[in-house]
């Protein structure tokens, strides 16, 4: 079974970017995620939306 979440630092690696840079877009909304006991974790449908909606942004800015 493939993952159902992810810890920011494993989300980071498979988004290519930083831990930094995950928690920046968590705060602002851009990437969702839940608290639980204390700890952050990011559902795989979030981090699909977010890969879309760059793929979306991209489309946009080259028309």
């Amino acid at each position: 079974m493939d993952k159902l979440f992810y810890r920011p630092k494993d989300a980071a690696t498979v988004l290519g970017m930083s831990r930094t840079a995950v928690f920046r877009l968590i705060k602002s909304g851009e990437l969702r995620s839940i608290k639980r006991d204390g700890y952050r974790l990011i559902p795989t449908a979030a981090l699909l939306d977010f890969a879309r909606a760059l793929e979306a942004d991209a489309e946009q800015e080259a028309v």
